[in-house]
């Protein structure tokens, strides 16, 4: 079934940059395959996402959504291999 997440979202996405507002949340990219892209990942290989996205290809860079870590401390990017920041994980975290 085809990911009704489109070019278009991911460009909005994009522009909004790599918190949520409001709130300032960190946000990442979910891939078809169920793996999380930070938002540097993406961009510094965005023809290949658009590409995978326009072509409807399962191959590592389809991303389908975009959501805030808010408390995983141990979320990485797939791609980087560098720590997907969170929201409230650090919080929580003994000092």
């Amino acid at each position: 079934m085809k990911s009704t997440y489109t070019t278009k979202n991911l460009k909005e996405h994009l522009r909004q940059g790599e918190y949520a507002w409001p709130g300032g949340y960190p946000i990442y990219f979910i891939t078809t395959d169920g793996a999380a892209l930070s938002f540097k990942a993406v961009r510094e290989n965005l023809r290949l996402v658009m590409d995978s996205i326009k072509r409807d290809l399962r191959d590592g860079w389809q991303v389908c959504a975009v959501d805030a870590n808010w408390e995983d401390p141990s979320l990485y990017c797939e791609h980087t291999g560098e720590r997907i920041p969170s929201a409230y994980a650090e919080d929580f975290a003994e000092v």
